[in-house]
């Protein structure tokens, strides 16, 4: 059996690259280490109900903050993704069957932790003809049954080999917002995301929208990863051109050696151009710093996107 606590084990596909140098992070990404009880409390509650979240897999930096208040994002169908993008750190390699009992748990969580938003988001399965669909559209019921006050945002995988047919149903199940991350810039995809396809992740926002246009929709990328700032404003417009309504741009901070290099620490003045630049381009919620995720403050963030849209219709 895998050892997922071990670099080797948890990511074979890295294993025989060089290792990459990890730069001292500078004083304006550095996070205190979780102690409060709040966080004690969600932690037992995640395990309680068997429950993986990407707060713990993907090694996120404001873990103690979230999980102090009661949030945490999480992620069903596995904690092993089948694919091994080169700034990830969930696991990768060949994925269990999936669990048909994990939407009630979640649900439960849910219900136990009282939160008024929720995230939900997956690893890739490209092993399922759906890859994973359905298991979203059965979360996201099973949450509404449970706990019908609480909005829900999804992060999903791109279905990058699946029919038309797999986006629909969970578009129909009707998350109130729908998360995809384009991740970086096209031209880094080769050695940041080999196996998506800049054009498709696109492609896909774009067809949420088509599907529900009352839906919201939200995508990230990282910077740091060898981008510059013209490509990052073409991310931008290309994202407009998708009708996306909320984007985060966040640092990446390398989990390992093994992983892609962090290249530069963009500064907080860079990420406040970042941010009056999306917004002069006419996104409903911008949220751009160094410690941006995609579920971060995701909550208070969906109260002031959708209040931003009620004041863009003059209904505010």
């Amino acid at each position: 059996m895998r050892d997922l606590k071990m670099p080797g084990e948890r990511h074979p596909e890295k294993a025989h690259r060089a290792d990459n140098a990890q730069p001292k992070k500078p004083d304006w990404i550095r996070v205190k280490a979780p102690v409060s009880e709040g966080y004690k409390k969600t932690r037992d509650i995640l395990k309680t109900n068997k429950l993986v979240t990407v707060c713990e897999e993907a090694g996120c930096p404001n873990v103690g903050e979230c999980w102090s208040q009661g949030h945490a994002t999480m992620m069903i169908m596995g904690e092993i993704c089948t694919r091994g993008c080169s700034f990830c750190n969930v696991a990768t390699g060949r994925p269990d069957a999936l669990d048909v009992f994990e939407p009630g748990r979640v649900a439960h969580a849910v219900e136990t932790l009282g939160l008024n938003h929720v995230v939900i988001t997956s690893v890739d399965r490209d092993d399922l003809d759906d890859g994973g669909a359905e298991h979203f559209a059965q979360t996201i019921r099973a949450i509404r049954h449970r706990s019908p006050d609480t909005t829900i945002e999804i992060l999903t995988p791109d279905f990058l080999k699946c029919e038309p047919a797999a986006l629909e149903k969970v578009v129909e199940a009707r998350p109130d917002v729908f998360n995809h991350n384009l991740e970086t810039v096209p031209g880094l995809y080769p050695g940041v995301r080999p196996g998506a396809r800049y054009f498709h992740s696109l492609r896909l926002l774009q067809r949420v929208k088509e599907l529900d246009p009352s839906m919201f929709t939200k995508s990230g990328i990282m910077v740091g990863l060898g981008e510059d700032a013209p490509q990052v404003r073409q991310v931008m417009d290309d994202m407009r051109s998708a009708d996306v309504d909320f984007l985060t741009i966040g640092q990446y901070l390398q989990p390992t050696p093994k992983h892609h290099a962090v290249m530069r620490f963009i500064t907080p003045d860079e990420f406040r151009d970042y941010e009056k630049a999306a917004y002069g381009k006419g996104f409903l919620m911008v949220s751009a710093t160094p410690l941006t995720r995609s579920s971060y403050h995701a909550g208070d963030d969906f109260a002031r996107l959708r209040e931003n849209r009620l004041k863009k219709l003059g209904l505010n």
